[in-house]
C-alpha cells in the first residue's frame, strides 16, 4: 500500500486522544482490588473509568463515597464512572467512559477473579472505538498462595503468559520471595515483572498521570483520603502519603534531532527485551516521510504508530520514553541510538514494517492479546 492512505484517516490526524483501556486479571484474593483501590487512591489528577467484570452487587471498600456498585454506572465525588456490567456489555460502557465530556483519562477492567483474561483483551483490541487503545493486560498473583493456585488453577500459567505486566503481590507473607519471582519469571512471555506489598505499583508505571492542579474545583480521591496526618490507608503502615510506593520503575527518556531509520527501529522494536513495558513518544522517520512525524505507543508486544502531520513550527526530532521493570536502560539508549540515519533519501519499502501497525492499514496485524 501507499503512504498516502495510511496518512489520509481524518485529515491524518487522530480524532481524539484516545485512553488506554487496562485490563487487571488474577485469581480470587490475589489483590486486583486492593490494587484497583491504590490506583484510585494515587490517580493525582487523572481521572480513572473503572469497570467490574462480575455479577451481582459488588461493594469496593474503598470506593465508599458510592457504596455497593450495582448493575448500573455510578458517577463519583471526582467524576469516575464504575460499572458492574456482564463482559456482553463491555464495549457499550467502553465507550460511555470513553465520550470526551466524561475526562475520564484511564479504564481499568477489573476481571471477574475466574474470567478468561484472554478474552476481555480480545474485546478491547477488537473495539473500533476511535477513543480508545489497548493499554495492557495486568495480571496480579498472589505471592503467598502461587504454589497452590497453580495446582488448583493451572491455565494461571496460560493467564502469565499473555500477561504485559505481572504484578507479584503480598510478597511480605512468602518465606522465600525470589523463588516466587523467579518462578512467575520464567512462566511470562517477556512481561514486566514486579514486586509488590498491598498492591502498591506507581500508577505512573501504568498510565501517564496528570497533575493534580487540573483538579481545580473537584474533589479527588487524593482529597477525600488525605488525612494530614501521616496516615497512609492503602498501604505499609508508614508515614508518608505517596513517597514509599513498594514498586517503582526504571524509564529511559531518548531524544535525537537525527531521523531514525524505520528499518532499524522495526528491528528494536521486534527485539525489544523483557521487562519493557511501554514506549511512547513520537519518531521522525526523515526522508521516508517527510510530512508526517510518528506517535508510538506500544504496551508489552502491543503496538500502534499513528500518522500526525507536522506543524510549521514544530521541531523535527524523535522524543520516546521508555518504562519497564529491570531494563538496562543504557542499552536500550545505544540501541536507540543506532537507528539513526541521515541518509538523504528514503529507502523504497522501507516504510513497510512500520506502516503494518498503523490503525485502519489495510495491511495491520490481526489483533492478539500480545499484539505486535
Amino acid at each position: 500500500m501507499g503512504n498516502s492512505s495510511a496518512h489520509e484517516t481524518d485529515g491524518g490526524r487522530r480524532p481524539q486522544q484516545q485512553i488506554p483501556v487496562v485490563v487487571l486479571a488474577g485469581f480470587l484474593g490475589s489483590g486486583k482490588t486492593t490494587l484497583l483501590n491504590h490506583l484510585l487512591h494515587r490517580s493525582a489528577g487523572s481521572r480513572i473509568g473503572a469497570i467490574v467484570n462480575d455479577f451481582g452487587a459488588i461493594e469496593i471498600d474503598a470506593l465508599a463515597v458510592a457504596g455497593a456498585l450495582g448493575d448500573s454506572t455510578v458517577s463519583l465525588g471526582n467524576g469516575c464512572l464504575c460499572c458492574a456490567v456482564d463482559a456482553g456489555e463491555l464495549d457499550v460502557y467502553l465507550g460511555k467512559l470513553a465520550a470526551p465530556e466524561t475526562g475520564v483519562d484511564v479504564i481499568v477492567i477489573e476481571a471477574s477473579g475466574l474470567a478468561e483474561p484472554q478474552e476481555l483483551v480480545r474485546m478491547v483490541l477488537a473495539s473500533e472505538h476511535p477513543g480508545i487503545v489497548y493499554g495492557g493486560l495486568v495480571e496480579v498473583v498472589d505471592a503467598a498462595e502461587f504454589d497452590d493456585t497453580r495446582a488448583r488453577h493451572p491455565e494461571i500459567d496460560r493467564h502469565l503468559a499473555l500477561a504485559d505486566l505481572v504484578v507479584v503481590n503480598k510478597l511480605d507473607r512468602t518465606a522465600d520471595p525470589e523463588r516466587v519471582l523467579a518462578l512467575v519469571g520464567s512462566l511470562t512471555d517477556r512481561a514486566a515483572v514486579v514486586p509488590a506489598t498491598y498492591g502498591r505499583v506507581d500508577p505512573e508505571f501504568l498510565f501517564d498521570c496528570r497533575p493534580s492542579e487540573e483538579r481545580i474545583g473537584q474533589l479527588s480521591f487524593d482529597d477525600l483520603h488525605d488525612h494530614g496526618d501521616g496516615r497512609d490507608t492503602g498501604g505499609l503502615g508508614g508515614s508518608g502519603h505517596a513517597g514509599h510506593l513498594h514498586t517503582g520503575y526504571d524509564s529511559l527518556s531518548f531524544v535525537s534531532d537525527v531521523p531514525l531509520d524505520p528499518r532499524r527501529l522495526m528491528r528494536f522494536l521486534d527485539s525489544r527485551p523483557e521487562g519493557l513495558y511501554r514506549i511512547k513518544g513520537h519518531v521522525d522517520l526523515g526522508p521516508n516521510d517527510l510530512r508526517n512525524r510518528y506517535t508510538m505507543h506500544a504496551v508489552g508486544r502491543f503496538l500502534r504508530f499513528y500518522p500526525e502531520p507536522w506543524a510549521p513550527a514544530d521541531e523535527r526530532r524523535t522524543q520516546l520514553v521508555l518504562i519497564g521493570s529491570g531494563i538496562d536502560t543504557e542499552a536500550l539508549g545505544t540501541e536507540l541510538k543506532g537507528c539513526e540515519s541521515d541518509a538523504p533519501h528514503a529507502d523504497e519499502h522501507g516504510m513497510w514494517g512500520v506502516l503494518r501497525y498503523v490503525q485502519g492499514s489495510e495491511d495491520e496485524p490481526d489483533p492478539e492479546p500480545r499484539g505486535g
